[in-house]
């Protein structure tokens, strides 16, 4: 099984529940997507990925980028196109990194500056004047004009390399990812459908986006949060705090 089947199948148990909910506390932003909803930025940015960065299946897309759910987003749309994700912006084919994090994308080929202000806007102020110098267009501007749908022109392999730059210079599938999530899901003793709660700060991506595709479940991802606040919402939002 590959990611985008793993979606497809969560995502069908009823496309208009959430999905994801992010809160950042530092600016008091909550923003909740359905699965129909992210799945439709993710089909943006795959076609972002193929008709505007030529990319094909078998790149790599480096995502310079903290928990959020543009950044789970990005990663969904690389696998669903075939490409590999890694997160240290060396040698990849392309980066999306917010504007505090372009150093490290400078050695990609092409560079992607992505906001996480409230709101999906834009860059402004300084920070576009940041991604102009260091020659990176402005993800949010160029995503919004390209395609609602995607399907990826061949069969995906689920057994090509979906995460690099593993410690050790290691990968693993998409396959084995699929796998690892169903795992950490037993782990944590996720139930079906259920929703879970996690602090951005401390994640791993298997966690705050895959598990919760594996359980065909929610999550709540929490930035900037005091742990008295993350008490309190997981009343609110009928989560299930984990950590």
């Amino acid at each position: 099984m590959d990611i985008a089947v793993l979606f497809d199948r969560a995502a069908g148990v009823d496309p208009a529940r959430p999905f994801i909910t992010f809160y950042d506390d530092a600016t008091g932003e909550r923003t909740e997507l359905s699965y129909l909803t992210f799945d439709n930025w993710v089909s943006k940015t795959a076609n972002l990925l193929i008709d505007e960065a030529g990319l094909t299946a078998g790149d790599t897309v480096s995502v310079c980028m903290p928990p959020h759910w543009l950044s789970g987003a990005i990663m969904v749309a690389g696998w669903r196109a075939g490409m590999a994700i890694s997160h240290d912006g060396g040698d990849a084919d392309i980066a999306f990194a917010t504007v505090d994090r372009l150093d490290q994308a400078a050695s990609a080929d092409q560079v992607y500056a992505v906001s996480t202000a409230p709101l999906a806007i834009g860059l402004r102020g300084a920070d576009a004047e940041a991604a102009e110098e260091a020659g990176a267009s402005d993800f949010l501007t160029e995503v919004r004009g390209h395609g609602d749908h995607f399907r990826a022109s061949q069969p995906i392999d689920p057994d090509a390399p979906a995460l690099v730059g593993l410690p050790g210079g290691g990968s693993r599938s998409q396959r084995e990812l699929v796998e690892a999530a169903a795992d950490r899901a037993g782990e944590l003793g996720v139930s079906p459908a259920q929703r879970i709660m996690f602090s951005a700060e401390r994640l791993r991506p298997i966690d705050w986006l895959l598990v919760p595709m594996a359980a065909a479940g929610s999550v709540v991802l929490c930035r900037n949060s005091a742990e008295s606040d993350l008490v309190k919402r997981a009343g609110s939002e009928n989560a299930r705090h984990i950590g």
